[in-house]
C-alpha cells in the first residue's frame, strides 16, 4: 500500500433541511441547516422534525455554560509535594490568568480542577476561547502553564501534555458535569392534533418511549450521562458541514431528552452538553464551509463568542428536530424500516439518472 502524499477530497452528499424555527430568547428566525451525511433518510426525518417544530411556534435553546478543557499531567517525587503543588495552584489562578493572556486576547481562564493518582496530579484547565472551538487554543495556553508550573516547583516531572482528564473525544462522566465546550437545552411543545397529524403518532407514546428505550435502554446497556436515540446522526453531519472537528460528537453525543405532558400536548427537550463547534480556526477556511456559515448567520460582526454561540444553538435545535422525529417513528411498528428502505430507494434511484 503506498502513502498518498498530495491533498485529497473527500465528498460527502449534503443538503440543506428546514426551515429549523428558532423562537429565542438568544436567537430568533428562521434557518436551513446544511447536513452533510451518506445517511441519507437522516435528511427527510429531520426536516419532517423541523416542519413540526415550526408549525408548533419554534424551538427555544439557552446556552447554560461554555468553556473548553486541556489537562495535564505531572509527577511529583511523593504525595505530600503533590498535595502541596495542587493546593499552591488553587491560590495562584489571577497569575496563571496573566500566562494565559499572553497567548491568545480571546483566551481566559476560567478555572481548574485537580485530581491526585498517587503520586500524580492531573490539572485540567477550563478556558473561554471565543468564537473559536478552542482545541489549539486551549494546547496552547496549557503548554504555556505547564512550562510555568515546572520552573515554580522543580522537584516536578513532565509526563503529558494531556493526562486524558480533558476529556478530549472519548466517552466520559466528567465533561458533562463540569462541562466542555458549549452546554444547550432546547425545548418545543408540540399541540396534540399536530403531533397526530405530522408524527402519527400520540404525545403519550413518545413519552412512554423515551422512558422504556431512551432511559431504561441506556441504563442497562451502561450508557454513561447518555439518553438519547441518535444525536450522533445530526451534530456529525453538522459538523461535517460547519468545518467542524468530527471526533467531538463522541462526547458532544452524550445528552438527554426529556419528555413529558403538558396538558394533552407533548413538552419535549433536549440537552447537549458538549456542543463543541467555532465559527474560526482550522477546518473555516474551505469555500462550502464558510457559505454555509454565512448562511446560517454565523459570520456576521458580533461581540467576540457571539456567533459561535448562535452556532451552538442551530445545532441544538437540529438535533431536536431529528430526535423528534426519529422517537416518533419508532412508536409505530414497521415504520423505521419501511421509511428507510423506500427513502433510500427514492434517493439511488435518483442517483443513477444524473449519471
Amino acid at each position: 500500500m503506498r502513502w498518498q502524499t498530495s491533498e485529497q477530497i473527500a465528498t460527502i452528499p449534503m443538503r440543506l433541511i428546514g426551515p429549523v424555527k428558532l423562537v429565542g430568547p438568544e436567537v430568533e428566525g428562521e434557518v436551513w441547516v446544511p447536513l452533510a451525511t451518506f445517511e441519507t433518510p437522516l435528511w427527510p426525518s429531520t426536516e419532517r422534525g423541523a416542519r413540526v417544530c415550526a408549525q408548533a411556534g419554534g424551538i427555544r435553546a439557552v446556552i447554560v455554560d461554555e468553556r473548553m478543557t486541556r489537562s495535564i499531567l505531572l509527577e511529583a517525587p511523593s504525595i505530600i509535594e503533590a498535595q502541596e503543588t495542587i493546593l499552591n495552584l488553587q491560590q495562584h489562578k489571577e497569575a496563571m490568568q496573566a500566562i494565559v493572556a499572553e497567548t491568545s486576547r480571546y483566551a481566559r481562564l476560567l478555572d481548574l480542577h485537580t485530581q491526585m493518582v498517587g503520586n500524580l496530579i492531573y490539572v485540567r484547565f477550563e478556558f473561554y476561547t471565543g468564537d473559536a472551538a478552542g482545541h489549539n487554543m486551549t494546547t496552547i495556553a496549557a503548554d504555556r502553564l505547564l512550562e510555568w508550573i515546572l520552573i515554580r516547583f522543580p522537584t516536578l516531572q513532565y509526563v503529558s501534555i494531556s493526562g486524558n482528564f480533558c476529556v478530549d473525544k472519548k466517552v466520559s462522566a466528567v465533561n458533562g458535569i463540569l462541562g466542555r465546550g458549549k452546554n444547550v437545552v432546547a425545548e418545543v411543545t408540540i399541540p396534540r392534533a399536530i403531533c397526530k397529524r405530522y408524527l402519527k403518532t400520540m404525545p403519550e407514546n413518545i413519552v412512554e418511549l423515551n422512558i422504556k428505550k431512551n432511559l431504561l435502554g441506556n441504563i442497562i446497556s451502561g450508557g454513561i450521562r447518555t439518553a438519547n436515540a441518535h444525536f450522533a446522526n445530526m451534530l456529525l453531519g453538522f459538523y461535517l458541514a460547519t468545518g467542524q472537528d468530527a471526533a467531538n460528537i463522541i462526547e458532544g453525543s452524550q445528552g438527554m431528552v426529556h419528555a413529558a405532558l403538558r396538558g394533552e400536548d407533548l413538552y419535549f427537550t433536549v440537552t447537549l452538553p458538549n456542543i463543541i463547534v467555532g465559527t474560526v480556526g482550522n477546518g473555516k477556511t474551505f469555500d462550502f464551509v464558510r457559505e454555509n456559515l454565512r448562511s446560517l448567520g454565523c459570520l456576521e460582526e458580533r461581540e467576540p463568542g457571539q456567533n459561535a454561540r448562535r452556532l451552538a444553538i442551530i445545532a441544538a435545535a437540529t438535533v431536536l428536530c431529528g430526535e423528534l422525529s426519529l422517537l416518533a417513528a419508532q412508536t409505530n411498528p414497521g415504520e423505521l424500516m419501511k421509511g428507510h428502505i423506500q427513502l433510500e430507494r427514492q434517493l439511488s434511484n435518483k442517483g443513477s439518472n444524473r449519471g
